[in-house]
């Protein structure tokens, strides 16, 4: 897909505060340092609408990219490196939790993992809340370009086996550096936008 409009539309932390023009939505979820900033900005041919930083933990709210005037990412705090307090981090998860539990718009959660490394605890409790509510789960492998191709395949397998991946959840090999990846995630996002 070639996406000629893509905005941020608002940054949310309480429900109210979410748009409400009902277009379907996709989050992002991941580690703080997993690339979900790039992936956006991958995705949508932008150099920098999403905001990389080298210091773990910067998304601090809910940050709703309108793509197309037809869909949303949804970037959601990261999980694990974030120097923040217990307080902050419990909060954040309060708000991403809101936001994935009641969301009606919500089509699937894209759960960013690393391939260079097996899924972390934090990955794998991720992946078991959103089966717990039923949610339905893309895996984007990202960071493929560090790894040689040849190895893609066990380093997928490693990450299927490790999140105990269901039938019917896919894991998509990702490079926000190649651009490996970005069509079948937009083929497969198109599928679920209904």
């Amino acid at each position: 897909m070639k996406v000629n409009e893509a905005e941020l539309v608002i940054s949310a932390v309480k429900k109210e505060q979410y748009p409400n023009d009902r277009l379907p939505e996709f989050a992002l979820a991941g580690r703080s340092n997993v690339g979900k900033s790039s992936f956006i900005n991958k995705m949508i041919n932008r150099k920098a609408l999403a905001r990389t930083s080298s210091k773990p933990g910067k998304t601090q709210t809910l940050n709703f990219y309108k793509i197309e005037n037809s869909m949303y990412f949804v970037d959601v705090p990261g999980y694990g490196f974030a120097k923040v307090s217990k307080l902050e981090r419990e909060k954040w998860g309060k708000m991403i939790e809101t936001y994935i539990t009641i969301r009606e718009q919500l089509k699937a959660v894209l759960l960013i993992v690393d391939l260079r490394h097996p899924p972390t605890n934090d990955d794998c409790l991720m992946y078991d809340f959103l089966k717990h509510h039923q949610i339905p789960c893309i895996v984007v492998a990202t960071k493929a370009d560090k790894i040689p191709k040849g190895k893609w395949a066990s380093h997928l397998k490693t990450a299927r086996d490790t999140l105990k991946l269901r039938s019917g959840d896919e894991i998509i090999l990702f490079s926000s550096e190649t651009g490996e990846g970005k069509d079948k995630i937009w083929a497969t996002l198109k599928k679920r936008q209904a």
